[in-house]
C-alpha cells in the first residue's frame, strides 16, 4: 500500500496551508527520506491536524502516517 504524491500534495495544501510549490518540495523530502517537518504548532493545534490528516487518508484508502514531534 502507498500513498499518492498527488494526494500528499493536497493534503500539504489544505492542512498545512502550503503552496503548490513547498507543498511539493516537502512531498519529494517525503518521498525520498521518509519524513518532512511540516510546521512547527502548540500541542492542541498540532494534534487536531494530525487528526484531520489522519481522517483524509482514511477516507481515500490511503496510509499516510502524520506525527508530533517534540522540538
Amino acid at each position: 500500500d502507498y500513498t499518492t504524491m498527488e494526494f500528499v500534495v493536497e493534503i500539504l495544501q489544505k492542512v498545512f496551508h502550503k503552496s503548490t510549490l513547498e507543498a511539493s518540495a516537502l512531498m519529494m523530502q517525503i518521498h525520498r527520506s521518509g519524513s518532512a517537518q511540516c510546521g512547527v504548532f502548540v500541542y492542541d493545534v498540532a494534534a487536531t491536524k494530525v487528526a484531520l490528516v489522519h481522517r483524509m487518508a482514511k477516507e481515500q484508502g490511503f496510509p499516510l502516517r502524520c506525527t508530533i514531534e517534540e522540538e
